[in-house]
């Protein structure tokens, strides 16, 4: 008897189905493209064929991006961000923004070993209400930008509020950068000084317990941050407060309790860089595809965006994994649906390469 399809009534193997959306998701071809690469071998693959191929897999796979929603949810501290991605709006030719919101658990730079995730979530406007939403279950620290819709989270005069802040430095030393390279300014110059020796001892204690962490930065970045605090309230008061030093500092100040959590807590990192890597794939792709159809393909992005990143975040070839769970998803039983977690699948992924 052959092997069940993952699609019902579908002709395409989990192989093929996890090369067009690992080609679209990780290499970002778009689909038109890919249809044109197999009219080429020979192979009339219509991109509608392709599109119904990818809607079908991703739905299939809905619970298993269930799962790693949950798990990336359990953490104590998550990475969060978010970025554009232009959506059809159908009938008017013309397209609008809508959001993919990314949130990740990766805790391996303090020395824990618990398997990194990436979960993204679209939503067809910047509301605060889709953040809020995401994260109504999470109780831990959330390190982002300066976004107004992630500030709605934070109460810091409620000592019971289950979400604190942490902010991030490199946001900081990038409007400090941006000011050096255009005016060659000795003050944005000096603060990416300063800003620069936090780092290096960043890099000398990543991968470290966070108890080893949380001493070394009091012992060290704590003098510096202190020396910086006082540097940046001297210096505003020389600026004009229109000029971009000032918005730059003014900004570091504001958010200065969230900018040194990370001195007090060997679990937090220094920036939100964790974040922005996660949405690279997705910059890369909107450059080829430019815009999805509709809301529906932004959620299917999502799903397999988050997929492919976890996978990624584990040392997974992401076209293998997908080829395994397509290959056994549609039969296995729903509450062991963990087990398609990508970490849960790496010995057998190793020893389907070894067979190969």
């Amino acid at each position: 008897m052959a092997p069940s399809r993952p699609i019902a009534r579908g002709l395409a193997g989990p192989g093929l189905l996890a090369h067009v959306l690992v080609s679209k998701y990780c290499d970002h071809l778009p689909l038109y493209r890919q249809s044109q690469i197999y009219v080429r071998e020979g192979v009339d693959l219509e991109r509608s064929t392709l599109a119904d191929w990818v809607g079908s897999a991703s739905a299939l796979l809905e619970p298993l991006v269930a799962a790693v929603s949950r798990h990336v949810l359990r953490a104590d501290k998550l990475h969060a961000d978010d970025t554009p991605v232009p959506v059809l709006c159908p009938g008017r030719g013309t397209t609008r923004q809508g959001r993919l919101w990314t949130y990740v658990r990766d805790d391996r730079a303090a020395g824990i070993e618990t398997p990194p995730a990436v979960w993204f979530a679209y939503s067809p406007d910047r509301k605060g209400e889709h953040p809020r939403r995401h994260l109504r279950d999470f109780m831990g620290i959330l390190q982002a930008d300066g976004y107004a819709g992630f500030d709605r989270l934070y109460n810091e005069s409620d000592p019971n509020h289950p979400i604190k802040e942490a902010a991030c430095w490199a946001h900081v030393r990038r409007k400090f950068y941006d000011i050096h390279v255009a005016t060659d300014s000795p003050i944005a110059s000096e603060a990416l000084t300063r800003i620069g020796e936090l780092y290096a001892i960043e890099a000398q204690i990543r991968g470290q317990p966070a108890e080893l962490r949380r001493q070394v930065r009091e012992a060290r970045a704590g003098p510096l941050l202190e020396a910086l605090h006082r540097w940046l309230i001297a210096t505003v008061k020389q600026l004009s407060k229109k000029s971009d030093l000032a918005g730059a500092i003014h900004y570091a100040l504001a958010r200065w309790r969230a900018l040194t959590r990370y001195r007090d807590d060997g679990r937090i990192e220094i920036d939100n860089n964790a974040a922005e890597r996660a949405l690279r794939a997705v910059a890369l792709g909107r450059k080829n595809y430019l815009f999805a159809g509709a809301d529906c393909g932004g959620e299917r992005a999502a799903a397999i965006y988050s997929l492919i990143g976890t996978a990624k975040l584990n040392g997974i070839d992401p076209e293998g994994y997908l080829r395994c769970v397509l290959t056994n998803i549609a039969e296995h039983p729903i509450n062991r649906i963990d087990e398609f977690l990508p970490w849960n699948l790496a010995a057998q992924l190793d020893s389907l390469k070894i067979a190969a």
